[in-house]
């Protein structure tokens, strides 16, 4: 019975509700974040898709602010966690403490423990400690003094990465990536967005505290079901599919010269996140289908640490999304 339910397709009443719910976190984020459209419809397709998102940017772009002010629109715990070469992985998921006046042991769970985590400069941490926050992410519990803890739902990590400093760094293997849902790269403001920041800097407008939250974990909860519900064509899965076999064979598809630089393609859990995230997508435009577009505009932000280039391809000057594009334009779009 609850599979059927599941499969049910979303009426019309369920469709304006979404988009009235999405408009109002929306709304909510651009009230203290300026600009980063992109980043925001990373994060909401992240959040209704149930994944993770990785960002990556010089310091200084709103990545923790823009973590906190969607937590707070949505009226969910949220737990920063900084990064050191120090940091132990019972730091994050948890210990368990000696009761002198009991005589026994109880647990203090760590601040994974949140529905919003920001893991900032994730790569300063031991990979031990990386270890422990993935595991958490994947399995959606922690384990201390062998009892389990789930950990609440929604739970959802942003990751934070700084590309200019990397000495005393431990970079995430290409296995740990896979696990982010997305990875997003933030760009510098343009000219009237930095003005903006600074009116708003002078104006007070971050030191009057939180807005009131527009959601609940509920509708949160709710909005994620619709998700799941949102229809994806054969044609759309096949195309995903297809594109996910030239990352593999790119010689016989975007050319010697670009296939040379490829090193390996994109794994079964790339057609997965397409397939999830464009639902997502498809809903936060107001959608209950995925159309090919949808698909498209993801291309980035899913492939980007999925494909695996060579030094000759940095040495080159040539990024992974020129290789997605090309593995794009080599595909016919259904």
């Amino acid at each position: 019975m609850a599979s059927t339910a599941q499969r049910a397709p979303i009426s019309q009443d369920e469709l304006e509700w979404a988009q009235s719910q999405i408009s109002a976190i929306q709304n909510s984020f651009g009230g203290k974040v300026v600009g980063q459209t992109p980043l925001l419809q990373s994060l909401l397709v992240a959040l209704l898709s149930g994944g993770h998102v990785l960002m990556e940017s010089v310091p200084g772009l709103a990545k923790t602010t823009a973590a906190a002010t969607l937590a707070q629109s949505i009226q969910a715990s949220f737990n920063r966690i900084q990064c050191t070469p120090d940091l132990l992985p019972s730091d994050i998921v948890g210990t368990q403490i000696y009761d002198q006046h009991t005589g026994n042991f109880r647990t203090q769970l760590g601040p994974v423990h949140a529905n919003f985590v920001l893991l900032d400069e994730i790569n300063r941490s031991s990979a031990k400690t990386q270890s422990a926050m993935l595991e958490a992410m994947q399995e959606r519990q922690t384990s201390i003094g062998g009892e389990t803890h789930a950990l609440p739902k929604p739970f959802f990590v942003l990751a934070t990465q700084n590309p200019i400093e990397q000495e005393g760094t431990y970079t995430l293997p290409e296995a740990q990536l896979d696990r982010f849902l997305l990875k997003v790269i933030l760009d510098y403001p343009n000219p009237s967005e930095e003005a903006e920041i600074v009116r708003r800097i002078e104006t007070g407008v971050f030191d009057q505290g939180p807005d009131a939250p527009v959601a609940s974990l509920e509708d949160v909860m709710r909005l994620q079901g619709l998700t799941k519900r949102v229809y994806i064509d054969q044609a759309i899965t096949n195309y995903i599919v297809q594109l996910m076999y030239v990352s593999r064979h790119p010689s016989d598809y975007i050319g010697a010269q670009l296939s040379e630089y490829l090193q390996y393609g994109a794994s079964p859990r790339g057609s997965i996140a397409f397939s999830q995230a464009g639902r997502a997508l498809a809903l936060i435009r107001g959608r209950d289908y995925v159309i090919p577009e949808d698909v498209k505009d993801l291309s980035h932000v899913i492939l980007r640490h999925r494909i695996i280039l060579n030094y000759e391809a940095e040495a080159d000057g040539v990024s992974s999304e020129n290789v997605i594009d090309a593995i794009f334009g080599s595909v016919r779009t259904p």
